[in-house]
């Protein structure tokens, strides 16, 4: 009989823990700040984009060619993979399977899009949205990044909206307003931290 290996990960005692929402929420801080902890794996996705200034391969991403991320479809060699922005990335299976059966916490930063489609395979996991206090704030935030042009911008704040719409169909919704709050309360819901007694 066809087992699924997440599923039989999770015997292992660990979990898996999705974290997405649009793009300048500081997901990725809060995931990196989440990540300090030993019992975090953090997964390194796959992804055809090029190397922003300052990443490293194998660290931020496994940068890897079309045609290369294409075999590794072929191959069964990921939980889920997306086409973002023309680029496509992906979500590595025994990465996860190694570290959730070791029973650590696996952490995924993972767009709307793939969080949504592992949630409706029903894979196990804790499906956490990251939201920005308002739009305002996030236009704010994308701009002073200053990596893309007023169109790219545009087309990311309009993309923002749509995906703020799906928030009712993760587990928790953390909003991020103060990068402190938000990080412990990640802790919390992953199990990370003792909830504090009242």
């Amino acid at each position: 009989m066809w087992s699924d290996p997440v599923t039989e990960a999770v015997q292992g005692g660990g979990k898996m823990l999705l974290v997405s929402g649009p793009s300048g929420t500081g997901k990725s801080t809060i995931c990196k700040r989440l990540g300090e902890d030993p019992r975090v794996v953090f997964s390194v996705s796959a992804t055809t984009r090029e190397p922003r200034a300052g990443e490293v391969n194998g660290r931020d991403y496994q940068f890897v060619s079309k045609v290369g991320f294409s075999e590794m479809i072929q191959a069964g060699e990921f939980i889920e993979h997306a086409d973002v922005f023309g680029n496509m990335y992906g979500t590595l299976r025994a990465p996860m399977r190694d570290a959730i059966a070791k029973g650590l916490v696996f952490l995924v930063e993972i767009d709307v899009q793939g969080a949504l489609q592992l949630k409706t395979l029903d894979t196990p996991g804790i499906y956490v949205f990251i939201k920005p206090p308002s739009l305002e704030v996030l236009k704010a935030r994308l701009s002073g990044r200053g990596t893309e042009s007023s169109e790219v911008l545009e087309r990311r704040l309009q993309k923002a909206e749509d995906e703020m719409r799906e928030a009712g169909k993760y587990d928790h919704v953390i909003v991020n307003n103060v990068l402190e709050d938000a990080v412990e309360e990640l802790r919390l819901i992953s199990g990370l931290a003792q909830e504090p007694t009242s």
